[in-house]
């Protein structure tokens, strides 16, 4: 709130801000990034990542491009240069189902994607080509929106080289712990773990589970992320740049319209 109170959280350690107006009084974006992550810096001496960008698509992805302790900015005039030659896979939404789906179409990259009609993408993907045809173009319309109901509590780290699946234990524990102490400030009760894995070429893994009750303890937390590594499956030889903890599927206390156990 220090430099502006349009603030929606994305997991325990990540958020969006719109600081359009800020506070301060500083007179760019950049200049507020980087006295935000000063300021983290000094305060709690921890690091941390910033993405500057029109909209918040591009900002979640400049957020990422210097992790684990970098800013970097996507100005207006640079958003094709920056967005056209990445991989369709960075592209939120697309996981490994709709990458082979766009590949088979011959999409290996945004600028690929560009040169579809957008009844084309939305003939063969339903509303969500409509999504991509704006993607592809940076078009993001969503505004930054405080206060939103927790839909979910998360807590990740980038290594600084990257990790084998049988060597990311300690830091599974270490982010249970986090997203667990942060659930406690919830009134709402949270239903799924979910880990999350980023590989060292940027694909995106997820596994969850939706016990038969919601975890009680941060053991049982972490024992569900464990047993989900477990259910990776990719080469043992596969090494991996990020993990991440997180609780979803909250629900009021008392709602017993809990959905089975599942794995996903």
């Amino acid at each position: 709130m220090r430099h502006t109170d349009l603030i929606e959280p994305l997991s325990l350690d990540e958020a969006y801000l719109d600081v359009s107006e800020n506070k301060t009084g500083l007179p760019t974006a950049t200049q507020v990034a980087r006295t935000i992550r000063a300021q983290i810096r000094e305060e709690l001496k921890l690091t941390a990542s910033a993405g500057v960008a029109p909209n918040k698509f591009l900002a979640k992805i400049a957020s990422d491009w210097r992790k684990p302790d970098g800013l970097f900015v996507i100005r207006p005039e640079a958003v094709d240069s920056f967005l056209l030659p990445l991989p369709i896979g960075r592209l939120p939404g697309v996981g490994k189902v709709m990458e082979g789906r766009l590949k088979s179409c011959d999409v290996q990259t945004v600028g690929d994607l560009r040169t579809m009609e957008l009844a084309m993408l939305e003939r063969r993907f339903g509303r969500y080509g409509v999504r991509l045809y704006e993607l592809s173009r940076g078009i993001d319309n969503s505004e930054v929106r405080p206060n939103r109901p927790t839909q979910s509590i998360s807590s990740e780290d980038t290594f600084e080289r990257d990790l084998l699946l049988n060597e990311i234990e300690p830091m599974i524990r270490i982010l249970a712990e986090h997203t667990w102490a942060a659930s406690r400030k919830e009134t709402r009760i949270a239903r799924t773990v979910v880990l999350k894995l980023k590989t060292s070429d940027f694909k995106i893994l997820t596994r969850s589970h939706t016990p038969p009750s919601p975890p009680s303890s941060c053991e049982e937390l972490t024992g569900i992320a464990l047993s989900l590594r477990e259910r990776v499956g990719m080469n043992t030889e596969q090494r991996f740049r990020l993990v991440g903890v997180g609780l979803s599927n909250f629900r009021e206390v008392g709602d017993e319209s809990a959905q089975p156990a599942l794995f996903n």
